[in-house]
């Protein structure tokens, strides 16, 4: 299945998968909310995900796929490729993460891998994967604030139960995002919570 807001886009990904005798395009959605929609009647083995999107964004459309549907594999295609896209995509548990400058070639193989059970990066996130330094988890203290953050504090509400400053939250978290790969408070929940650094909000 494609996702992808652009109609362009689409065609332009279907036709790459024109006359592919073992690869059957079954759906296509413009936006997350569709995609689930979609995924619930045809039932793809892989969907190719657009990031960015109105509505239910690709990332959203991710987590919820990969709770409904655990047996698709989903490959992100799209023109972003920060840091914070991509720890927040495969924390999500993503098969693969392309650029939508891949070549058609590249595209079929990382259909292909995915339906395979492995995974396939684009070569620049590789490179960026390969040369980041090992992941730091945040402090004690930081994961306090973190999991205030979590239950829908504010930093004020965050400084006066534990005693601290505003500024000094603003510091913690500033350094939870860093370390974490993410630049959002709800992103920093969310990979922290599928690492297993912190528990559901109570």
């Amino acid at each position: 299945m494609i996702v992808d807001d652009h109609p362009v886009v689409r065609d332009g990904l279907r036709g790459m998968f024109d006359g592919i005798a073992d690869i059957d395009v079954v759906a296509e959605a413009a936006d997350g909310f569709e995609a689930l929609a979609m995924a619930r009647r045809a039932r793809p083995d892989i969907v190719l995900m657009d990031l960015r999107m109105p509505g239910l964004d690709g990332l959203g459309a991710i987590q919820r796929l990969r709770a409904d549907h655990p047996e698709i594999k989903v490959i992100v295609l799209t023109t972003y490729d920060t840091d914070a896209d991509v720890a927040r995509a495969m924390a999500a548990g993503v098969a693969g993460y392309l650029l939508k400058d891949a070549p058609r070639d590249e595209l079929h193989r990382a259909v292909r891998a995915a339906a395979a059970g492995g995974a396939v990066l684009a070569p620049s996130v590789a490179s960026a994967l390969i040369g980041r330094p090992p992941a730091q988890d945040p402090s004690p203290r930081e994961l306090e604030v973190l999991r205030l953050v979590a239950r829908g504090a504010a930093n004020k509400e965050i400084a006066r139960t534990l005693l601290i400053s505003e500024t000094t939250v603003k510091t913690h978290l500033k350094h939870v995002f860093a370390k974490l790969g993410v630049d959002t408070r709800a992103a920093a929940v969310v990979v922290a919570l599928e690492r297993g650094l912190i528990g559901p909000p109570r």
